[in-house]
Order: structure tokens, then C-alpha cells, then sequence
């Protein structure tokens, strides 16, 4: 599904402030995974998920989709490609636009513009319909700016915009970090939700142990630009909090964050 062959990517090259974030990375994604990966502070995590999407461009290695190399193409060409959802609610939508124009250009990602007239109203019904899913009342307010909702609420309408088209692979890059605890987990049962029902293949990044155990059939775990775990299956289910933080403990001494403490 989506294959990357010894990835490596190093910042500021050549300077003092240089920062190898990625070491010969070799990670298969299979078509369905849901991946969840955690690591402490630069651990690599948010690097690869960027190179994926294609914000960074790699130094070393190839990265493939459905067998088709992707490894120079332009972030704006992936995006037909890949749903995204940030760490900021804020980055997810167009705040001056109404809710039923975000989907909108949601909808229209990789497809072919013309000067036909705008949202239809079969399209409006079916927006009505993908945010009753979110019950948060957008329905009734798709001509409201989207500058006016809560944090919770763009991050919700965010991840169904990623999803509105079927991406080969969604890239979910912290997109609860920023939220109170009781939204935050309101965004992740709708995450599991869109995930499930179209058996997205998917790719999210995490601060947070519990949710990297409890979310997903596989574990990745990194360390200085290394994949240093990766478990899957009913190896994965009966991880503990505890089992991982041993881990990150023999992988390196004492590597857990204090970030990742608190969650």
C-alpha cells in the first residue's frame, strides 16, 4: 500500500544547528493498517508523517504508493492521495468560508475544476447528512463561517473533510493534542468511526501511550529517527501503559518525555 525504503532526512545540513531526524527508515504500510506511533520529543514521528505527505522531501530513499513512485512528487499533487488532519484546529479549514463551503473544496480534492455552478443541492443534502455523523448541530448551521466554531468542532469538521473522498492513507498528526480531554476524545471515537467504516489505511501520530495502545492493530515506536518497536495484532491488544514505558526505558535510558508522563 504505501511503502518507504530507506528514508533518511537531515535538517539544516552542513551547520551547526544540523538535526538527522530520520536514519534508514524501512516501513511498510499494508492496506487497512491502522498505525499508531509514539516517541518522545524529535523522535522522528511528525518527519516522517511530513515526508509522506510530501512537505519535506527525503535525502536518501524511495517511497511508493499502490507500487507507484511518489518519492518527488509535490505535496500539492499528494493530496489527492492523503486526508490530513493537523495538531491545530486552525489549519484544517478556511475560518472566512461557510461549513458547506470547506466541504466543498473537500469534496473537489483531485478532481478536475470547471465553471459549472457551485454546491448543488443533492451535494448540500449529502453534507447535511456526513455532519449529522458528527453530533455537534452542524447540520444546521452549513452556512455558518467556520471562523465561529470551537476548537473541537473545526477539528471534528477537519477529519470529516479528510475523509469526505476516500484517501489512500490518512495522516492523523496529533490532531488531539490541542483539545480539552472530553473533545479530544469525542475526535477520537469519530477518527475510529471514519476509519472503520471505510477501512481507511491509516497513519497517527501520538503523544499519548493509552491512546497509542488502545487505537489501531499496530504500534510503532521510535527514538531518534529510528523505528525501535513494532507490534501488531493481539500483541499489540495486550500491551500496558507500563509494557511501553519499558520499552522506551531499554531502548535508550530513561527516554520518555515529560509530555508523554503527563498523558
Amino acid at each position: 500500500m504505501l511503502e518507504l525504503t530507506h528514508i533518511s532526512k537531515t535538517f539544516n545540513k552542513g551547520t551547526i544547528t544540523e538535526k538527522k531526524a530520520l536514519h534508514d527508515i524501512n516501513l511498510t504500510l499494508e492496506d487497512g493498517d491502522f498505525v499508531t506511533v509514539i516517541g518522545g520529543n524529535g523522535a522522528g514521528k511528525s518527519t516522517l508523517l511530513n515526508l509522506m505527505a510530501g512537505v519535506h522531501s527525503c535525502d536518501t530513499g524511495i517511497i511508493r504508493l499502490n507500487g507507484k513512485d511518489i518519492t518527488d512528487m509535490s505535496e500539492h499533487r499528494r493530496a489527492k492521495y492523503f486526508g490530513r488532519v493537523f495538531q491545530d484546529p486552525m489549519l484544517g479549514t478556511a475560518s472566512n468560508m461557510e461549513i458547506e463551503e470547506n466541504l466543498a473544496m473537500a469534496y473537489r480534492r483531485g478532481k478536475r475544476r470547471t465553471l459549472a455552478w457551485g454546491i448543488k443541492n443533492s451535494e448540500r443534502n449529502n453534507y447535511r447528512e456526513k455532519l449529522a455523523l458528527l453530533d455537534l448541530g452542524l447540520e444546521n448551521r452549513m452556512h455558518s463561517k467556520v471562523g465561529l466554531l470551537s476548537g473541537g468542532q473545526r477539528q471534528a469538521l477537519t477529519l470529516l473533510m479528510a475523509t469526505l473522498q476516500k484517501p489512500d492513507v490518512l495522516l492523523l498528526d496529533e490532531h488531539t493534542a490541542a483539545l480539552d480531554p472530553k473533545t479530544a476524545q469525542k475526535v477520537l471515537d469519530l477518527t475510529e468511526h471514519f476509519v472503520k467504516k471505510d477501512n481507511l489505511t491509516t497513519f497517527m501520530v501520538t503523544h499519548n501511550m493509552s491512546h497509542a495502545i488502545k487505537y489501531g492493530n499496530r504500534l510503532i515506536m521510535m527514538l531518534e529517527g529510528h523505528i525501535v518497536f513494532d507490534v501488531r495484532g493481539e500483541e499489540k491488544q495486550n500491551l500496558k501503559v507500563e509494557d511501553l514505558m519499558e520499552k522506551f526505558r531499554t531502548a535508550k535510558g530513561d527516554a520518555l518525555s515529560d509530555r508523554m508522563v503527563l498523558n
